[in-house]
């Protein structure tokens, strides 16, 4: 069999421009937390309709996986990340348009585009990551994380730097910059070129997961991006009527925040190998329980910072540490599977901020960090179960091996 060289390069150089995808996912669903401030919505507390842009964006993941599933065979993967793209182009510049003072009802029509977007990009980027997945894991799925984390601390940090600059249409316009240029690269890319993956039938794999350790697992990721998106969405907001600080400081406490998730997963892959898993695991959750409970008391900056820093500390060990313990439940790999899994807890990801509106509504901002503390016990509890069921199974088949 003689080898293609431009062909493998081509095939390469398509692999890492789809890897993009999890930058530009980011900017997208960060965009919202980091906007709220720039659109008014700390002088006015209209909090349930904060909370309706988070359940329009999750409305538009749950839309996309139906129309990912049906668009990926008949129209291909270049397709997919192209109208991704534009449309994310689209919804930003639709939302630069319907920034206060027009209604709130039309900026949710943009946030529901944006969504969508979304989804349909993130179900584009998992079949096109197939072909290193299966090489490498761990790098494929750490470096993804990393660009998605890179993309949402550029939102914060961008938002932040043009608050006082630039007009809020023009902000928005800036975005939609991104994912158009976002385009342009996957127009010129020759995604054909791509190996085709060869997966397990859906059905078997609907099956596999029903096992209790998986089930737990996409409960896990449920709670746990809603914790961590409920920080994201409603931390300025949270600061500024709590602290009084500028919009543009608790931009930066954002990106902060989004700093320590980012930094704290890097430095988690190295300190996994040298300390003991489960100390870790329960460390990690003990830190952002501390974190939490340090920002729903705090009255002084300071206080806010080492709440952040806590919180984000803690959350950024959990997900990868799950994922190692887990990791043999799903020991292939099956795009749209992914891609669900990945949508379902982004859902949760964006529910959790809807709800949150309501309790701020009827409490107050201080409320804000009610539904993270009760998630985080959540995750706590999950993460046992997951540990006592990994025992059991492994138990069970010592004991078949033996007999």
């Amino acid at each position: 069999m003689q080898l293609d060289p431009d062909g493998d390069k081509s095939a390469a150089r398509d692999t890492w421009r789809s890897m993009a995808a999890f930058l530009v996912s980011g900017i997208l669903m960060s965009f919202l937390g980091a906007i709220l401030p720039a659109w008014g919505y700390h002088l006015r507390p209209s909090f349930i309709e904060v909370g309706d842009y988070f359940l329009s964006l999750a409305f538009g993941l749950l839309l996309s996986v139906v129309a990912a599933h049906f668009l990926l065979p008949r129209r291909g993967l270049k397709f997919i990340l192209v109208l991704a793209s534009l449309l994310a182009c689209g919804g930003f510049l639709f939302l630069a348009l319907s920034s206060p003072p027009a209604s709130a009802s039309w900026r949710l029509w943009g946030v529901l585009c944006i969504g969508f977007s979304t989804g349909l990009l993130n179900a584009g980027v998992f079949h096109a990551i197939s072909p290193i997945y299966q090489i490498d894991r761990a790098a494929t799925v750490n470096f993804a994380g990393l660009l998605f984390g890179s993309g949402s601390l550029l939102t914060a940090l961008l938002v932040a730097g043009t608050y006082y600059v630039y007009t809020v249409p023009s902000i928005l316009i800036l975005f939609a910059a991104l994912p158009g240029l976002y385009a342009v690269v996957c127009y010129k890319g020759n995604f054909s070129s791509l190996p085709a993956v060869q997966t397990l039938p859906l059905a078997q794999v609907l099956r596999d997961f029903r096992n209790p350790g998986a089930v737990l697992f996409s409960l896990l990721l449920f709670f746990q991006f809603g914790n961590e998106w409920s920080m994201a969405g409603w931390l300025p907001l949270f600061l500024i009527r709590r602290l009084g600080i500028s919009p543009k400081d608790s931009l930066l406490l954002l990106a902060l925040y989004w700093a320590s998730l980012l930094v704290g997963r890097i430095i988690s892959q190295f300190i996994m190998k040298l300390v003991n898993r489960p100390l870790l695991l329960i460390g990690s959750i003990m830190s952002a329980l501390l974190g939490m409970i340090v920002l729903a008391s705090t009255n002084n900056l300071f206080g806010a910072v080492m709440g952040i820093l806590f919180v984000g500390a803690g959350f950024a060990s959990i997900y990868p540490l799950v994922v190692e313990k887990i990791a043999h439940r799903f020991p292939y790999y099956h795009p749209g599977f992914y891609n669900g899994l990945f949508s379902l807890a982004m859902t949760g990801g964006f529910l959790a901020p809807w709800l949150l509106g309501y309790f701020a509504e009827a409490w107050g901002i201080q409320a804000v960090m009610i539904l993270p503390l009760l998630g985080t016990f959540m995750v706590f509890l999950l993460v046992l179960l997951i540990m006592l069921e990994a025992k059991l199974s492994s138990l069970s088949q010592m004991t078949r091996e033996g007999s």
